[in-house]
């Protein structure tokens, strides 16, 4: 199927690289204008959209401002996220609190400045409006070692998800949770090379990393990505209100 998307207007956060710029990619490929936003405009160099813009999603005023100038859109992809390592002793209070700001506070921020604008535009066009929210594995879903801030924010990513989606359920707005496994991506690469100082070297910590993994691989940006087109696209209109695991069977 191609197209799926045609017609639709898209945001993503965190679209520089890794499952932000996948599902960047596979919204243009399937018909949808994107506007993909990063903190750091020179990762959407190159980008499969031209519509980049620099975004911080710990500021509520860039976040108004850029829902202002874009105003009515259909799709809503919250990518943005903030991996802290380390259980309860090793969490600062501003490590707790950069935790939530990025990773639940940044969505509260967009999909409270974008909502009015995907209401209205449900409303005229007969369509439903579509927010999907990167949430993890590391969730409610299930505890990792040494991800304590990670998975408290994360699991907070669900509540969100569950609460942005009964709210809205009558008025033409789906609100959805991807919940990834271990992915490769530029951050995780970073996160291999961290562990590997501690535990003897990079081999080392791809073993372990995949290890906790039953398929015996870590997954693809793509595979993600293709979940969140599912999830745009009309295809998914009695779906909302989940959390959906793409992990290679870690949850099961």
């Amino acid at each position: 199927m191609t197209g799926r998307l045609n017609g639709k207007v898209a945001v993503v956060t965190a679209a520089g690289q890794g499952i932000g710029r996948a599902i960047v990619e596979a919204f243009v490929k399937e018909g949808a204008t994107v506007y993909a936003t990063d903190v750091d405009i020179s990762k959407l160099a190159g980008s499969a959209t031209p519509h980049i813009s620099a975004l911080d999603v710990t500021s509520t005023t860039a976040v108004d401002a850029l829902a202002a100038e874009l105003g009515q859109i259909d799709i809503l992809a919250n990518v943005a996220g903030y991996v802290h390592h380390g259980s309860v002793l090793e969490c600062s209070d501003s490590d707790w609190d950069l935790s939530f700001d990025i990773n639940v506070k940044g969505m509260h921020r967009t999909i409270k400045a974008f909502l009015p604008g995907m209401l209205a535009r449900s409303q005229q066009n007969g369509t439903s409006g579509s927010i999907i929210n990167l949430s993890s594995g590391a969730s409610s879903i299930k505890g990792i070692a040494n991800r304590y801030a990670y998975g408290a924010s994360k699991a907070a990513v669900i509540g969100l998800t569950k609460a942005v989606a009964i709210d809205f359920v009558r008025r033409g707005i789906r609100c959805n949770a991807i919940c990834p496994g271990t992915v490769r991506s530029p951050s995780w690469e970073e996160r291999v090379e961290e562990l590997g100082r501690e535990v003897g070297g990079k081999d080392k910590a791809m073993e372990m990393f995949i290890a906790r993994q039953p398929m015996g691989r870590v997954g693809e940006a793509w595979e993600i990505a293709a979940l969140a087109v599912y999830l745009a696209s009309d295809e998914s209109a009695f779906t909302t209100g989940t959390a959906i695991p793409v992990d290679g069977g870690l949850s099961a």
